[in-house]
Parts: structure tokens; sequence; C-alpha cells
């Protein structure tokens, strides 16, 4: 067999089909390589108990325990039969229930003093943690054949805890991984051997050995090292690539003029900019000046004036003779930032119209679902050079749609928008354009080293004079629901002061979401026997609530995104008109939306939303010069990572520690977000928070080693690994990256 192909054969081979099936649907896994980097997430130590008294709620764990107490209990009477099981471990002490048939063999088996491996989801009942219906392994009862296996298997060593599943627990993982363990010996090893000496790293095969099977605590740190440098080194090689790449792509550049829009742009503010803001202005004029695509990033705090600076990015592209090209992810965004870009031009927006300044430019919507008439205007506006500027939502990446000469595309909120449609815009510039990426999501330095690792950053970090503190607090409805009450009383006080509000749902609620019929009725008897599983609460729901109970008698009005396109256009126009005083809204409003008289929200089911969206939409009051609050509403047990999430949302507004925060929580993995998987996929070691060092030494070495050889002619080891690792799709995301 030759060296790759061991690494790509099926795990149905040498498993079968059953496991193998598991191991693809709910773990990811389909062939000896993907099971060769599933790495243990912890190692046990024979005769050492897990600290029970950490178990982290709702998640699925392996606990290695002693049985303390079992006895069987009598209910419904009599007819029914449980078996609870006492663990310890010294530090904390778990329950076990069993019931039914289940009961029998476990009775037999878990007798005090017996030590096992446990394997089961946490959940709470009657205030105590306890596993219900776990799977588990005897690990010192001689006298059965599985247990004396597992005791020959595990004697002495570190037990492998690997991430698992429902359907397949931690010591299955391992059995299948000792029958795919002798194909290590065929990894293919992308390290230079210079470097890999230079640095002193274990061997790649011996690795993957160590890691699985490690014989000593220092054989694990080996491994580790090994394998966080790998993954960190193979994905700095392939964005170093990409920035090469960028700069051997020609771009026209776009220098500012004197006494041209900008100038005049500039002359009627009523404020002067930050420092900040003069900065990164600098910093974008700079690259917009080279004969090669800016990729810049420019992230900054809600609010901190991004959209500012990308307008007088856009207006530089103007004065040189170019088009500027705004994406935003909804048309409720799209028609914000029109409206508010042709209010900061005033005049100048009224290029060629009476009335409008000899050096202004015509400043086009253009959206799905605009009238014929409107839309046909537009598309001639922009063929023919007269718009300068046009704003819009992926609408403008229809074939139909042609520039006179795209000279930059501002994307705002880039992780709502795919980059094939990205891509698909910048290949309308005669040549490509410039490129600027605009995030409210704060993004760490090595987040942004790997995620974002062919753009350039640029960061925002002062709030403009005049934005207002926001009081954060959690609202337990469920443990006291005279809290939820007293939210709604402030709303109501909020709105009495003449200020307006906010309330936030996950789901819209309306007969298309219903119409899934079956489904609707299957989470409904979910539900129903377990409250926990409820469907998340409603706009439509929640605001016919209100109506008639908490906010009866005030003006309340609904916002989400299945409404006609004019709906929302007419709701936002007199809700910042301040004729609305509550807008119970799903996440539409979170990115862009500006009313400075709103003061107050109050997110429902707050716990079903991640950290940084939190951050995003609670960035929607505050705006003013009166103070802002934000109440986040969740009926999530007081001891689950959902409600320390909220408290730490609560404590900070600074958006740079709350996605340190998220990042902690969410830990591995699910950083690089669902739009980059292909990154995600290929980081099973490296944490991006905690290996900052590892991830800058490795970005050094990337662009040492691409800069001597773009196409790495001499090293095909790492170019077999950068294909395997980089398949088509992967390849593609960070193309258009």
């Amino acid at each position: 067999m030759d060296r790759v192909s061991s690494f790509d054969e099926p795990l149905k081979k040498l498993l079968g089909g059953a496991t193998a099936k598991v191991m693809a649907e709910h773990l990811d896994l389909h062939t000896v390589g993907d099971l060769l980097h599933h790495y243990p997430r912890r190692y046990e130590e024979r005769g050492k108990l897990t600290a029970l008294a950490d178990l982290p709620l709702d998640e699925h764990v392996t606990v290695v325990a002693q049985v303390a107490d079992a006895r069987i209990l009598m209910f419904n009477n009599g007819r029914g039969k449980r078996l609870e099981v006492t663990l310890t471990d010294g530090s904390g002490r778990l329950q076990l229930v069993f019931f039914g048939h289940g009961v029998h063999k476990p009775h037999k088996e878990l007798l005090p003093g017996r030590q096992a491996m446990f394997a089961g989801k946490v959940s709470v009942f009657n205030r105590k943690m306890q596993l219900a219906h776990p799977t588990y392994q005897l690990l010192d009862a001689s006298d059965a054949d599985e247990a004396t296996e597992a005791v020959d298997a595990f004697a002495g060593r570190l037990l492998p805890i690997y991430p698992a599943c429902k359907q397949l627990d931690s010591w299955r993982i391992a059995k299948a991984v000792d029958a795919v363990l002798p194909s290590a010996q065929d990894a293919v090893d992308p390290l230079p051997a210079s470097l890999r000496e230079g640095r002193g790293f274990t061997p790649l095969p011996e690795a993957l050995l160590k890691v699985h099977r490690p014989q000593t605590k220092a054989d694990i740190e080996d491994a580790k090292a090994r394998l966080k440098w790998d993954e960190a080194f193979v994905l700095q090689v392939a964005l170093a690539r990409r920035r090469y790449a960028d700069t051997q792509l020609p771009a026209v550049a776009r220098r500012p003029v004197a006494d041209g829009l900008l100038d005049a742009f500039d002359a009627k503010l009523p404020f002067t900019l930050t420092e900040g803001q003069q900065k990164v202005s600098k910093e974008i004029f700079d690259d917009l000046a080279t004969e090669h695509p800016m990729h810049r990033l420019l992230q900054g705090e809600v609010g901190s004036g991004k959209t500012m600076v990308a307008l007088r990015a856009m207006l530089t592209v103007v004065d040189a003779g170019g088009q500027a090209a705004m994406l935003a992810p909804t048309e409720v965004l799209a028609q914000q930032h029109h409206r508010s870009i042709t209010e900061m031009m005033g005049e100048l927006a009224e290029g060629g119209m009476l009335g409008g300044s000899d050096r202004g430019t015509k400043v086009v919507l253009l959206t799905g679902s605009m009238g014929m008439a409107a839309r046909r205007q537009a598309l001639l506006d922009l063929v023919t050079g007269e718009a300068g500027i046009v704003i819009g939502t992926h609408a403008l990446i229809e074939d139909k749609v042609q520039f006179h000469d795209l000279g930059l595309v501002v994307v705002d909120e880039q992780h709502r928008f795919g980059v094939e449609q990205r891509d698909a815009l910048r290949s309308k510039g005669k040549q490509p354009p410039h490129l600027l990426v605009m995030t409210a999501t704060p993004i760490p330095r090595t987040v942004a080293m790997t995620v974002f690792g062919d753009l350039e950053t640029s960061v925002l970090d002062q709030l403009p004079a005049g934005r207002s503190p926001i009081a954060s607090h959690v609202v337990p409805a469920k443990d006291k629901p005279h809290f939820l009450a007293r939210a709604w009383e402030r709303v109501r006080e909020e709105v009495e002061n003449g200020h307006q509000a906010y309330v936030v749902c996950p789901r819209i609620g309306d007969d298309a979401e219903e119409a899934e019929g079956k489904k609707g009725k299957a989470k409904k008897k979910a539900a129903d026997e377990d409250p926990e599983k409820r469907p998340p609460l409603a706009v439509l729901e929640i605001a016919d609530e209100l109506r008639k109970g908490a906010l009866a008698g005030l003006t309340v009005e609904v916002l989400h995104g299945r409404m006609h396109p004019d709906e929302k256009d007419d709701v936002m126009r007199r809700f910042a008109a301040g004729d609305v005083d509550v807008l119970v809204a799903t996440t539409v409003i979170e990115v862009g939306v500006n009313v400075p008289n709103a003061t107050a929200m109050v997110i429902m089911d707050a716990d079903r939303f991640g950290v940084s969206q939190l951050h995003q939409l609670r960035g929607r009051v505050g705006r003013g010069s009166a103070p802002g609050l934000c109440l986040l509403v969740s009926e999530a047990h007081e001891a689950s990572p959902a409600r320390a999430r909220l408290s730490a949302v609560a404590a900070t507004l600074d958006g740079f520690e709350l996605s340190r925060i998220d990042l902690e929580q969410r830990r591995e993995g699910d950083v690089l977000g669902q739009a980059q998987s292909g990154v995600r996929s290929s980081l099973r070691m490296l944490t991006v928070i905690d290996d900052e060092e590892v991830i800058a030494a490795a970005r050094e070495e990337a662009v040492a080693i691409v800069a001597a050889d773009p196409e790495l002619e001499h090293l095909l080891e790492l170019r077999t690994v950068l294909a395997a690792l980089l398949d088509k799709d992967r390849e593609e995301y960070l193309d258009k990256g």
C-alpha cells in the first residue's frame, strides 16, 4: 500500500459497516486518516478518579469512578422499578439511574466498591447531577470476560478519553483506533527536514502513536507540541500562498484627488473624525494607491464609525474615476445603509440631478425586491458609470448586473456573507477590485491570523463621542417569574420617558414555519414530555401576548425576515420616527440598525443566541444621549454553560473581552464558524486562543518558505499534505477568504 492511500482507506473496510456509519454520521470521520486525527480529549490515569465535581451540564461525558451505593426503588404502585447508583471519586458524587428492564444487568454488576468507566449525558434531576441509562465498562471485575480484557488493555496506562457521541462511547472509539494505528507509519510528514530538526520535533508517525497510546505524560506533551505545530504551519502556508498570489494580481491604483468628492464631503461633516478613524483611513488610502488589490479587514466595536471610514474610501475611489459597491447581508440593512449614506452625503449624493452638487455622484440601491422600473434605472446607472456608489444585497452579484469600472467592494458583516458571493462580485471588475471587509464582531489577534490570515487587519477601538453606557442584566424567567414581570415594567417606564424598546425572539412563528407539519408536531410532543425541548419563543406569539398583557396600550409592531420588503421598510421608518413604542423582532435588527431613541432591549430565550450575536444585538441600544438597558431573559438552569455565557455578556461591554470568553467557552473547533468549516475541520489539536505563540511562529516560517518557493516545488510532502487538507471546498474557502 503506498504512503498516502492507507490514510485515504475508508473506515468501513477496517471497522465494519455499522461502526463506520456511526463515525461518519455523528463524528464526521470517514477515512483512516480522519480517525488517526481524532485525538483524545484528555487522559485518565488508572486508579485516579475523575473530578465528578466539575462535570459540565448537558454534555456527553466519560467518567472513571467507584460505586458507593446501589439500590432498587419501586414506583407507580410497585409496577415500575428504578435502579439508583451513587458514584464517588473524592471530589463529588454523581447519581446514575436505570429504569424498567434495563435495571437487571447493572444491579448485578455495579456493586459497592466496583470501579468502572461510565459514559452518558449529564442532566439535573431534583437539583442533583445525574446520568440516565449510561453505558459502562467495568475496570476491576476479573470474573467478567469483557472486564478482564478491559483490565489488560488499560492496566497501568493512561486511558485516552475520546470526544464521543451517544451512539459510540470513548472506549469503543479507542478499540477502533487500535485497529487503524499501524497505518500511522504511513503518515506523510509535511515539515521540511531542516525545520523539523531545527525545532527538535518528534517524527509524525511517532507523534500519532504517542498521542493515542502514551506511556507517559511526557509522550503526550511531545505529541501535542508536534501535532499543534503541523496544524498551525500547514494552515499558515496555505494563507501565505494566498497572500503571495494576491500580490501578483494587477489592480488599478485609486489615489485621492484634491478638491474632489472626498474633500467636499469632509468639509461638510458636522464633527471631526476620531484619531482611530483617521489612522485607519490612512491605512486604507495607502492600500488603494497600490497596483495590486487591497484585501483589508476593518473590525470595529458596534458603533465605532466603520460606515464613515468605508464611505470615505468609496468616495476616494469615485474621485479616482472608479465605482464602489457595498454589499449588505439583508435588505433591511442595505436600505438602512443607503438611507444613512445619502443623508450623510446630502446634495453630494445627487450627482447629475437638479439641485445636486457638481462634484456629486449618484448613490443607488439595488435589492432583489425592487420594482422593475427602479431596478432598470439602477442597472443603467451602473453600466454607464452615472452611479459612483451602489449599495445592495447579493442581488448585486446577478449576471445582469454590469459595472462601468468597479474599483472597490465593501462587504459588511463578513461572517454573514458566503465567500462565493464575494468572489462573484469581485469578478465584475475589469481588473480585480480592492476589497474592504467590515465586521463588528471583535476578533482576537490569533483568530484574525488563523481565519483571516489573507487579510490585513485594521481595528477601530474608540467609540465616537455621544455614545451612552448600557446596563445589562440576566432575567431568570424560570426560577424567578416576578423578574420577568419587572422587565416589562421597565420597558413601560422607558416608553413613558419618551423612549422606545426592542424585544428580540429567536423564531418568527408564522404558518410557513409550522407548515413543516410533522416536524412541528414531533417538536410539540417532545416539548410536552420535556419542557427543556420546547421550541424557541416566537415573534408573532410574544407580540400578541404583549399587546394583550404586559404592554397593553403601547404601540407594538413586529419585524422579521419573511415580511414584504416594503412592509419591513415601513415598520423601520415608523420606528425610527418614534411612531412605534416597541418593536418585536428576530435578529434582522442585529447589525446596522440605528435608532438613537431606542434605549431598552429585552432578548427572549437569550441562551439560544451566541455571545457575539448577543453583543451585536445589545449594540442597538444606547446609541443616543440616554443610557441603554439590555435584559437577557432565560429559562436555562443556573449551573448550565448557557447561563454562564449570559452572565459573561452581562458583565462586560468590551467586545474583545467577550470574543475571548466566547472562544474559551466554545473551545475546540467552533471558533471558525460554519462558513469556515474547511479550516475548522482541519484544527483538531490547536486551540486558537491558547496557542498564540505557535501560530505566530508558524506564520513566520510559512512566510519565509513561500517567499523562497511559492509553488513548493522542492517540498513535495508539504504539497501532498496541503492538497489533502485543503480539498476543493477548503481551498476555495481560502481562495475567496
